[in-house]
C-alpha cells in the first residue's frame, strides 16, 4: 500500500468514513490486509477497498508489516493520534522557543525605548495606528498588578465581535484577580450584545455601571498608565505616564463611578423609566446649548437616534428651537429627578 496517498481531511480520513470504519473493523478482527477478502466480505469494489486501506494506513490507524506482505493489524486511535501529533507538537515547541528568543532579544531595548520617550516628550507618548495601540494595551494588561478601569462612551456602537474580543482580553486579567471596572453610557442597556458581554464579564468578577453622560474614552492600568483617544478621531492614542495627570484622570473616573448606576438592561429596570431619564438628560443638554453631535456623543448613541429623540421632545413641548425646548422643560420642572 502507498503510505503517502491521501484523500483529504486529517491524515486522509474524510472521503469514505463509513467504508473506512467498516474496513478498519475488519482488519482489527482478522489481523490481515487482504484487500480481496475485505472486498468480498464487505461487498466493496477492489478500488474502494484499496482506497480505504490507503487512507487508514496514512492515518496510522492500520499498520502494514513490511516483512510479511498482506499481514497487518489495526492500531488504537489514541496511538495513531499520538503518532500524527508528534511532528506537529515538535514544530510548536520549536516555534515557542523561537518566540521566546525573539522576546528576549527585543526586551533588551525596553529601557532604551523608555529613556527615548522621556527625553522626547516626558511621560507623554502619542501612538498612531490601531495595531500599535493594541500592542501597548496588551503589554500593559500583561503587566497589570492590581486594577484596571475604563470608560467606554461608545456604548451600543461596539459590535458583537468587538465585545467578544474584549471579553477574551478581560478574562486573563480577572483570572489573575485583577479588579476590572467599566463605565458604559446609559443607552448601552438597550443594546443586546453589550448586555450579553456585561453578563459574561460580571460572572468572571468584573464590575459594570452606566451613566447618562460620560467624559470620554479612558483606560487606566494600576493608576500608573492611562490611554486617551486622539482629538482627530483616528485610531491612535495618547499614553500618559506622568503621575499627577494620571491621578487627575483617576479622580475623574472615581467621581463618575460613584454617580453611576449598576448595569441593568432596560427591560429589567423598566423601559419607561429609562426613556424618561434619557429624555431628561437630553433636555438639560439642549438647555445648555449643546449641538446634536455633542449630545449624541455624550449619551453614547448614534446621531440619527439623538435627533429622533430631540424631535420628539420638541414636538411634545411645542418648542421651535433646541434652546427653547431646554428652557421650557426647566420652567415646567421637567428636569427635576423627582418629577
Amino acid at each position: 500500500m502507498d503510505e503517502g496517498r491521501s484523500s483529504g481531511g486529517i491524515a486522509g480520513i474524510t472521503a469514505g468514513e463509513e467504508t473506512d470504519r467498516a474496513v478498519y473493523e475488519w482488519v482489527a478482527e482478522h489481523r490481515r490486509l487482504d484487500a480481496a477478502a475485505v472486498a468480498e466480505d464487505l461487498g466493496l469494489t477492489a478500488e474502494e477497498t484499496v482506497a480505504a486501506l490507503d487512507r487508514l494506513i496514512a492515518a496510522r490507524l492500520v499498520h502494514a508489516d513490511p516483512q510479511e506482505p498482506g499481514t497487518g493489524y489495526a492500531v488504537a486511535p489514541e496511538v495513531a493520534a499520538a503518532q500524527l501529533a508528534a511532528p506537529v507538537e515538535a514544530e510548536i515547541r520549536t516555534r515557542q522557543q523561537q518566540l521566546l528568543r525573539m522576546r528576549r532579544q527585543l526586551q533588551q531595548f525596553t529601557t532604551s525605548y523608555q529613556r527615548g520617550v522621556q527625553a522626547a516628550g516626558g511621560a507623554l507618548e502619542v501612538v498612531s495606528g490601531m495595531h500599535a495601540v493594541r500592542t501597548l494595551l496588551t503589554r500593559a494588561a500583561a503587566g497589570c498588578r492590581s486594577e484596571v478601569f475604563t470608560c467606554q462612551p461608545a456604548g451600543g456602537f461596539r459590535t458583537p465581535d468587538t465585545l467578544r474580543d474584549t471579553l477574551e482580553r478581560d478574562r486573563p486579567l480577572l483570572d489573575r484577580g485583577i479588579r476590572l471596572r467599566v463605565l458604559h453610557p446609559h443607552t448601552s442597556r438597550f443594546h443586546a450584545p453589550t448586555q450579553a458581554y456585561v453578563a459574561a464579564a460580571s460572572e468572571l468578577g468584573a464590575e459594570h455601571r452606566t451613566a447618562h453622560e460620560l467624559f470620554g474614552r479612558l483606560v487606566v492600568y494600576d493608576r500608573e498608565t492611562a490611554f486617551l483617544p486622539l482629538s482627530d478621531g483616528s485610531w491612535g492614542a495618547v499614553v500618559v505616564r506622568e503621575p499627577h495627570t494620571v491621578a487627575y484622570l483617576c479622580e475623574l473616573f472615581e467621581q463618575a463611578w460613584e454617580q453611576a448606576a449598576v448595569f441593568e438592561d432596560a427591560a429589567s429596570q423598566g423601559l419607561e423609566q429609562v426613556a424618561r431619564e434619557i429624555d431628561r438628560t437630553i433636555l438639560r443638554l439642549l438647555g445648555a446649548g449643546l449641538k446634536d453631535e455633542a449630545i449624541a456623543r455624550r449619551l453614547g448613541m448614534s446621531l440619527r437616534t439623538a435627533r429622533r429623540h430631540i424631535a420628539d421632545i420638541m414636538d411634545d413641548l411645542g418648542a421651535d428651537s433646541r434652546f427653547q425646548a431646554g428652557a421650557a422643560a426647566a420652567w415646567a420642572g421637567l428636569l427635576s429627578r423627582e418629577r
